[in-house]
């Protein structure tokens, strides 16, 4: 008998990186995955160009914590979805439903709990998104990246890690350099700003060249349209808007990463084992999520951590010294902690659940 999964998230690159890790496994063991997802959002995208994946748009409204007018019209949209998806549900009759959150999530589960489809939810952050906290009564079980956010979500969490990619290990050093054009004589600083860039973050690490260079060779992903011209040629300093395929060469060269805080980020880096200072976007630009995931990855000793008020030339410069004098209890601190990759538990509950 066939095995059938849905598969829903979006918003975010990083509502979808996750799924894109765990779809080769599935795939392999057998499953017809379809995923539900918005018409346009990031996910619609990236998830299409998969073979073998059917995708299913359905209308959605944006969870916002602030005023808009577009508040008194989402919820109608929302109720829209969830009848989209519990027709959906009915013509497709998976036997689980995989949730990786975002707004688009929220008519998915609720469709999903309508025709007894158990539900297993991933929050990444510290603290649960509203999306996650609105699934929470319909779903059999939440895996989270963080202990905090297990806690706060009671006795329906585990902590697992977060689902990346396999292809993540697969780089060499050797590979790494040949692409960004350095020797290898000097340790490699790796600057990722996230998919979108930091451009205070990329603003300052530009002012800070002269002094890093000392040490440093400088791999700086800017993100895309944040490329300065006038730096070409620079000695030391190897300018990129993104990255892809070549990701996993360029992040196994890195020896020390300057990284914003977002939690996909975070994982896939502490489970290749770098050292981190990490420049969390701040409350103002965001929920404040960032701050909290990089203020628990300090408190258990896996990174250092910059806060974006403090940031100018000089602090950034100390800050990466210190993280590098500081590397190997970095390192150790790393090697201690739970498994940063919850792939094969995450493969092992879709299991669990779908037989029961």
């Amino acid at each position: 008998m066939g095995k059938t999964i849905v598969l829903t998230g979006g918003g975010t690159l990083g509502h979808v990186t996750p799924h894109m890790a765990l779809i080769p496994k599935l795939q392999a063991s057998g499953y017809t995955i379809h995923y539900i997802g918005t018409a346009n959002g990031m996910e619609a995208d990236k998830i299409r160009a998969i073979p073998g994946i059917t995708y299913h748009a359905v209308k959605t409204g944006k969870l916002r914590r602030y005023f808009s007018w577009q508040n008194l019209t989402d919820p109608f949209r929302v109720a829209a979805g969830a009848f989209q998806s519990a027709h959906l549900m009915g013509k497709i009759k998976p036997d689980i439903v995989f949730s990786k959150g975002g707004f688009v999530a929220v008519p998915v589960v609720f469709g999903a709990w309508l025709h007894r489809v158990p539900v297993l939810c991933h929050e990444s952050d510290l603290t649960p998104g509203l999306a996650n906290k609105l699934c929470k009564p319909f779903a059999k079980k939440i895996v989270t990246t963080f202990p905090e956010c297990a806690q706060a979500l009671g006795e329906k969490a585990e902590t697992v890690g977060t689902p990346l990619r396999p292809d993540l290990f697969s780089g060499t050093r050797e590979r790494g350099l040949a692409t960004l054009g350095f020797s290898g004589d000097k340790p490699i600083l790796l600057m990722v700003g996230g998919s979108s860039g930091a451009q205070s973050v990329n603003k300052v690490l530009r002012e800070a060249i002269p002094d890093l260079t000392k040490t440093f060779d400088i791999a700086h992903i800017c993100g895309k349209g944040n490329l300065a011209p006038e730096l070409e040629g620079i000695k030391g300093y190897r300018q990129i808007e993104f990255i892809d395929k070549e990701a996993p060469d360029i992040f196994a060269c890195a020896d020390l990463v300057l990284s914003r805080a977002g939690s996909n980020a975070l994982m896939e880096f502490q489970a290749l084992d770098k050292p981190m200072l990490l420049v969390p976007y701040p409350k103002g630009a965001s929920r404040g999520d960032q701050i909290l995931n990089a203020q628990s990855m300090e408190r258990r000793g896996l990174c250092r951590v910059l806060l974006q008020e403090n940031m100018n030339r000089k602090t950034i410069v100390q800050e990466l010294y210190q993280t590098w004098e500081e590397r190997d209890q970095l390192r150790d601190a790393v090697r201690q902690a739970p498994p940063a990759d919850g792939t094969k538990r995450i493969l092992s509950l879709i299991e669990e659940l779908r037989k029961k």
